[in-house]
């Protein structure tokens, strides 16, 4: 009998960061991928390796993978499935092992965005090129992406996925890019996939119509009956483009919670529920986007009841009213705010008040080097993030102080060339500027 088991892929660091007009610092990234493992995630797409102001960041986690500080979640590249770029990105990341490359293959995107000058037999042999340079780089989970496969005709997915495996590859990701889908399509075009290929599916939704997370569990449900593994695409919060991706919590949830999966499906068992809520105001306060007051089992109101009917009820017996118990969630201690003398420490901070700030972390330097080290750190971490520093960073500075510097190491890609070279070179304007 099939192992009903249901992995996640919280791809926060490579889709969440591009919510327009918001994003995450490094640090902040490496924050969330170590929250992720230590929550029992099963995989983080942690970033672009072909990306150049990424490189630092993807090593240096690559870098906690190695030291074992980051156990239990795999991290994972993302990059387009072009052989070029999948050289770069094992060549600008060594230590990668885990990847997944993605291909348009609806008629729309081939039309649309490729302006027809690729076909369908092109995105097959770029695509079967492109898994085979992954596998010559000694990659060890390959994954192929199916950009926009809810609007693709479904025997061509069939036929891009056969062709990826052959190649190398193990999974199938299915990715509803507009959020266009019905949770009884996903179903049915999910297992024939599976069905078909034997490939181990990955679903990954957009929340444009809403439905993002019954998709996502009515997309891995049909590829377990369907005899396969499968693999859910999550953001913490349902963070993304336009209306976002799945929300993490509350997949887990639907799996752990709902009538028809409860006790039939599971999540991966090193999953721990109760670091959600940690992990969710954490991303919340990075992002700088509140959790909406409704937000399931994470929001405000998640637990709140003011009818007297649900009061009465609640107080009686909290099934009544609650589905699920706050205490699973990591919820319940009580948020301490200080109203009186506060000392914090920042781009501008000296140290004392930088002492002050670790003493209450229970945190002692070993001399006044290492003080002065570790406040030169925290203060161009608080320049990198431009937000005060939360435990969580200030712990990892101090216990991994190589990496958190390296993580926050952007240097910038400035070769002049051309016209700009001759500019600069010259060091005159070639018409009159004005910034301001």
């Amino acid at each position: 009998m099939k192992d009903k088991t249901i992995y996640f892929i919280d791809v926060t660091n490579r889709d969440g960061v591009q919510t327009s007009r918001l994003g995450l610092a490094k640090l902040q990234k490496t924050i969330i991928n170590l929250m992720l493992d230590d929550m029992g995630i099963t995989q983080s797409e942690f970033g672009f390796p072909t990306t150049k102001h990424e490189l630092n960041y993807l090593n240096g986690n690559l870098e906690l993978v190695k030291r074992k500080v980051i156990t239990r979640t795999k991290l994972s590249g993302w990059m387009r499935a072009i052989a070029e770029d999948v050289e770069l990105s094992f060549n600008n990341v060594p230590e990668l092992k885990n990847c997944n490359l993605s291909q348009s293959t609806s008629e729309q995107m081939l039309n649309g965005k490729y302006q027809g000058k690729k076909t369908f037999d092109d995105i097959l042999g770029m695509t079967g090129e492109a898994v085979r340079c992954a596998v010559s780089k000694g990659a060890e989970i390959i994954g192929v992406n199916a950009e926009d496969a809810s609007r693709s005709d479904l025997d061509f997915l069939i036929k891009y996925a056969k062709v990826a495996q052959k190649n190398g590859a193990q999974r199938f990701r299915y990715c509803d890019t507009l959020g266009y889908e019905d949770p009884k399509t996903t179903y049915d075009r999910i297992y024939k996939i599976a069905r078909e290929t034997g490939m181990s599916i990955e679903t990954h939704f957009h929340n444009d119509l809403g439905m993002a997370v019954a998709c996502s569990v009515m997309g891995a449900k049909a590829a377990i009956d369907a005899g396969v593994d499968a693999y859910i695409n999550t953001a913490i919060n349902g963070m993304g483009e336009r209306a976002g991706n799945a929300d993490l919590v509350s997949c887990l949830l639907a799996i752990l919670k709902s009538a028809g999966f409860k006790n039939e499906y599971h999540i991966d068992p090193n999953i721990d529920l109760s670091k959600a809520w940690q992990l969710a105001k954490y991303t919340a306060y990075a992002f700088g986007v509140p959790i909406p007051i409704n937000q399931p089992a994470v929001g405000d109101n998640a637990f709140a009841h003011e009818s007297g009917i649900h009061a009465d009820g609640a107080l009686k017996d909290r099934r009544n009213y609650e589905l699920y118990d706050y205490e699973e969630l990591g919820r319940g201690e009580p948020e301490i705010i200080e109203t009186g003398r506060m000392i914090t420490t920042g781009e501008y901070g000296g140290i004392k008040g930088f002492r002050n700030v670790y003493n209450n972390l229970e945190i002692e330097f070993k001399d006044e080097h290492e003080a002065r080290n570790i406040l030169e750190l925290a203060r161009y971490a608080n320049v990198h993030t431009q937000k005060p520093l939360t435990t969580s960073e200030l712990r990892f500075i101090y216990y991994y102080p190589d990496i958190a510097a390296k993580v926050m190491t952007v240097s910038p890609y400035y070769e002049p060339m051309g016209a700009i070279k001759e500019r600069v070179d010259a060091q005159v304007l070639t018409k009159p500027h004005k910034i301001v």
